[in-house]
């Protein structure tokens, strides 16, 4: 047995695959389903479904008068391709090799795993940077992306009424919050006949709630200073304005070596209940190969993952390459609102 045998495509994905099923899924993966499609070009349909039109009024015996399809435009664009690669270090592979001449199982998987963990970390980096790009999306409206030489922008187009500000920063506990929340809930039911239920806000936004005066009082009674916890705001929020309200404190370090938030402090989004959109994947050239029939060390995960392993014969070693082509779709993008909660 070599390192060859070991470190492979197969090998590899077979080990993500496991080690993500105890991993906690992330938000947009629930609202951005995956999906594939061939090539790297999207289009999708922007909805406007907006409120329903009665049927009109016809004497009998006359040609219907057409009704014109308005509501929707046709977005077209080109995914980003992301890819990195990692190898097995000289130290690594120097253990491998003596560890591979021993008996000892227990020796064998410890170094394997090892491995096997450094090289998944590409794998959760093609994660972060398809929940990093739905997050954007939901929370801003748009997705900008620059590194390694490479820059893309994707504005999703909403409107100027989706993107309120209040009037009184809610940083201040006589914000009439219950009301900015309600006053946006209106004006998208309004729009669209569709009612915002959901709501994703950063942990730092979800503390003005809780230190808010009118919503503590709401809650125990006019001038009591005891402090509000994470469940009875929920259900608050719940039973007053029918609002589901998802704390997120998820963070990522981006390729600069910075942690960032998925969510940005001192924004509300109101979003419908469920799916959004879509997150498509294109078709990556290793994946082109291997639908080809002429590759057989890549590996697609998570729909459209691509995941190769490649001999190096000097120094010898196996390299182990992940691309994906993607990019979500916002078919509901006009029943959002991004509101800023600092007043201006």
């Amino acid at each position: 047995m070599s390192i060859f045998d070991l470190i492979t495509a197969p090998e590899l994905t077979t080990y993500w695959e496991e080690m993500s099923q105890n991993r906690e899924p992330y938000i947009g993966e629930e609202l951005f389903p995956n999906r594939q499609k061939l090539g790297l070009d999207l289009s999708w349909i922007k909805g406007s479904k907006g409120l329903p039109v009665e049927l009109k009024l016809s004497a009998l015996d006359v040609q219907a008068v057409p009704r014109a399809r308005i509501g929707f435009d046709r977005i077209s664009t080109s995914m980003p391709f992301f890819k990195e690669s990692m190898y097995v270090d000289e130290e690594l592979r120097q253990e491998l090799n003596k560890v591979l001449e021993s008996t000892n199982q227990a020796y064998i998987d410890a170094i394997t795993n090892r491995i096997f963990d450094d090289e998944m970390t590409l794998i959760e980096s093609a994660a972060v940077s398809r929940e990093r790009m739905r997050m954007m999306l939901l929370t801003t409206g748009v997705i900008s992306l620059e590194s390694n030489g490479q820059a893309y922008t994707y504005d999703y187009g909403l409107s100027e009424d989706q993107k309120p500000t209040v009037t009184k920063s809610w940083s201040d506990p006589t914000a009439p919050i219950i009301d900015d929340i309600r006053t946006w809930q209106d004006g998208r039911e309004d729009e669209t006949g569709e009612r915002p239920t959901r709501a994703i806000v950063s942990r730092k936004t979800w503390g003005y709630l809780l230190k808010n005066t009118e919503i503590r009082n709401a809650i125990w009674g006019n001038n009591s200073a005891a402090p509000v916890n994470d469940t009875r705001l929920k259900q608050y929020l719940l039973d007053e304005l029918d609002l589901d309200v998802v704390r997120n404190s998820k963070r990522y370090r981006s390729v600069d070596g910075t942690s960032r938030a998925y969510v940005p402090d001192d924004v509300f989004v109101l979003f419908p209940t469920g799916e959004l959109g879509n997150t498509w994947f294109g078709t990556t050239p290793e994946q082109s190969d291997l639908l080809s029939g002429s590759a057989s060390n890549v590996r697609i995960v998570d729909t459209g993952v691509a995941v190769t392993t490649m001999k190096i014969a000097d120094p010898v070693t196996v390299e182990t390459k992940v691309t994906q082509i993607c990019l979500p779709s916002f078919e509901r993008a006009d029943q959002i609102v991004i509101a800023d909660v600092i007043a201006s």
